[in-house]
């Protein structure tokens, strides 16, 4: 809702200004973009990428995960200089996994660094065409439907996506859904497991970290069953 009034807000303050313009269109640059080979052989190209670090890094979780099962089984038969050894070398793995995490998907890492390569100058491409159709067209304001601003409605007829593509020497080859809303104009890429992985690294996996207090693990209940907690105001017991 919240949302809904920001975007109304916006457009109400734009109103006198579109008003008073001579010309506005919008285009939808997710749709310009999928019209393009080039940056379909390029998103393909980093799903490849995405898809073999995400199977490198499972293999390299399962490995840890292994790792951390061996020392739970382990552990009460080590002494304790054999149990530090132990777990230094589970920390070093985590380390590295984290690292690797970090190398590949964080902040300007590897896959964003590849996507700046291969996708950038494609968009870098659409913005200077659509800044050429406005000047020679005289338009004074141009949306992006798959942009940050959200259009509640648009007529299709201001829709110049098509123009814009024919501006870079593309020739549509799909069908525009003028109708339909579009999502941001961003790379969409295939990570299977990434966001589980991430939220193990984070430690969210709690049943997977090395026992560094062994106190910690409860042992199977013996004797009499503790009795069952006060109830909650509000509550029936059981």
């Amino acid at each position: 809702m919240m949302r809904f009034k920001t975007v109304l807000v916006l457009l109400l303050g734009l109103c006198p200004f579109l008003a008073s313009s001579q010309k506005y269109a919008y285009i939808d640059s997710e749709y310009i973009l999928a019209q393009i080979t080039e940056y379909k052989a390029a998103q393909a190209k980093i799903d490849a990428l995405a898809e073999e670090w995400s199977t490198e890094l499972t293999e390299k979780r399962i490995l840890l995960e292994s790792m951390q099962r061996s020392f739970k089984a382990e552990q009460v038969l080590l002494t304790a200089s054999m149990r530090e050894e132990k777990i230094a070398e589970i920390k070093e793995k985590e380390v590295e996994l984290e690292e690797l995490q970090s190398k590949r998907f964080g902040y300007e890492g590897e896959l964003w660094r590849k996507q700046q390569e291969l996708i950038k100058p494609l968009q870098d491409r659409v913005y200077e065409a659509v800044q050429k159709y406005a000047r020679d067209k005289g338009y004074d304001l141009i949306f992006d439907r798959a942009g940050a601003v959200t259009l509640i409605y648009a007529n299709g007829k201001f829709d110049k996506s098509d123009d814009i593509l024919t501006e870079m020497g593309v020739a549509p080859t799909a069908a525009k859904d003028k109708s339909r809303s579009r999502t941001p104009a961003l790379p969409k890429v295939n990570m299977p497991g990434i966001d589980r992985l991430k939220e193990e690294i984070k430690g969210e996996d709690k049943d997977d970290a090395p026992v560094v207090q062994p106190s910690r693990t409860t042992p199977a209940p013996t004797g009499n069953p503790p009795s069952n907690p006060a109830p909650r105001p509000g509550t029936r017991p059981r």
